[in-house]
């Protein structure tokens, strides 16, 4: 697992951040150790106070425990690693707190020293950082989890920590010719003339334009350009006798930057909407999420509950067992007592890790309710980056085309016509 450390001082800052229900699906605070506070804040608190009678400012030393997304991490594993990272780092017996956070489907754990011997009244020093990195290596291949790259080799460490593919390479569906030349021929049975021509095919968001050789070119949105004779299967001479000689339609160029002109504010409506879109979508899986937290949280507190009622009623039984007065005298002289308290104590010892099991299995039940509905917001994450990341590349193209672009006086002649035989 990722183990990250720092020293820090400021501990009612940490606690109020390890503690943040609103930042995290469920909190739990799982261990104080070694304070005599039963709550986060005071237990730091007592950790500043003692750091007092030293030196020492930054008197805390904080670690983030982060095990693989998709791998089931136990208490009892974490709780290993954390009992690693204190024999190397020489923290064994030091006061800690452990908390568990569990946030988009992701389970990991902090756990935070008192750096201050109190017996000493000296800070630990902790060269910490080659140290971590050696203890998350030997966590890795002690689970037989998928190392990370960087782990390996540090060159190939990604500095984003986040994988850009699902940010970037929109993909774009292009024109498929069949349907161009069918759109075109049907406005051309439409028409008698240039001027209906015209009027038909930019009802479809199409344009005529006169070509470099004074042939008649069509125009998509995308200001891609068609040879009109081809996509109507008709020698230039019939197009010509129905069309004239195009001598008064404007120039592939300046069709181009009407073009632009036209699409630009068409496009800045399509990202306000696309983002609208995306906002309402987002607001209800959001919703979503919170009453799946909600009814998660509930069912964490009643098998809590459950588990208090029953611990208490089998100590209560298992006192019973252990005969007080003259016959637990006896018991005591006969031996039977101390069999009576090993069979307490085996049976404590079972029902205890029975309800460790029960409720690693309904948090292992929830995370996984709980994955599928944080793919959702991936997905619409990424469609939406995708899809605003293609209109504003299109919207850079259209203001480009409608200052008119300088490129595009080369000879057409050499494409006319040609995408229609891809």
């Amino acid at each position: 697992m990722i183990l990250k450390g720092s020293q820090r001082s400021g501990g009612q800052d940490l606690a109020a951040h390890l503690m943040r229900m609103d930042d995290n699906d469920h909190v739990q605070l799982h261990e104080l150790r070694g304070f005599a506070s039963d709550n986060l804040r005071d237990a730091f608190k007592e950790a500043e106070a003692v750091s007092l009678g030293t030196k020492c400012k930054q008197y805390l030393f904080s670690l983030s425990l982060s095990p693989p997304e998709q791998e089931r991490v136990s208490v009892e594993q974490f709780e290993q690693a954390i009992g690693q990272v204190e024999d190397r780092l020489g923290l064994e017996g030091q006061p800690r707190a452990i908390v568990f956070h569990e946030k988009e489907g992701r389970r990991h754990a902090h756990c935070v020293w008192s750096r201050i011997d109190a017996d000493s009244m000296t800070a630990k020093t902790l060269p910490f950082f080659n140290r971590l990195m050696d203890v998350s290596r030997d966590l890795y291949l002690e689970h037989g989890w998928t190392m990370p790259r960087g782990m390996l080799d540090a060159a190939q460490r990604n500095p984003t920590n986040f994988t850009l593919a699902e940010w970037q390479q929109a993909k774009r569906q292009g024109v498929d010719p069949r349907l161009l030349k069918q759109v075109v021929q049907s406005c051309w049975k439409q028409s008698d003339n240039q001027k209906s021509l015209e009027r038909s095919l930019e009802e479809r968001g199409l344009f005529l334009a006169k070509g470099d050789k004074r042939g008649v070119v069509v125009l998509d949105h995308n200001s891609e350009v068609y040879s009109l004779p081809r996509l109507l299967d008709l020698k230039t001479k019939d197009v010509r006798s129905r069309l004239g000689d195009a001598k008064d339609l404007a120039s592939v160029d300046a069709v181009s930057k009407s073009i632009g002109e036209r699409m630009t504010p068409a496009l800045r409506r399509h990202v306000e909407e696309s983002r609208e879109r995306f906002r309402d979508r987002s607001a209800k899986l959001g919703g979503y999420k919170a009453e799946m937290t909600s009814l998660h949280r509930q069912a964490r507190t009643e098998l809590d509950e459950r588990h208090k009622a029953d611990w208490d009623a089998e100590t209560k039984h298992r006192a019973a067992r252990l005969p007080k007065g003259l016959v637990g005298l006896w018991h005591r002289l006969t031996g039977k007592y101390s069999q009576v308290r090993a069979l307490n104590e085996t049976e404590a010892k079972a029902s205890q890790e029975r309800q460790s099991e029960e409720r690693q299995t309904l948090i292992d039940k929830q995370r996984e309710q709980r994955a599928v509905l944080q793919q959702q917001f991936k997905e619409l994450r990424k469609r939406e980056a995708e899809q605003l990341l293609d209109l504003r590349r299109d919207i850079g193209r259209y203001l480009k085309l409608s200052r008119g672009d300088p490129a595009r006086g080369k000879d057409r002649d050499q494409s006319v016509g040609l995408r229609l035989e891809r």
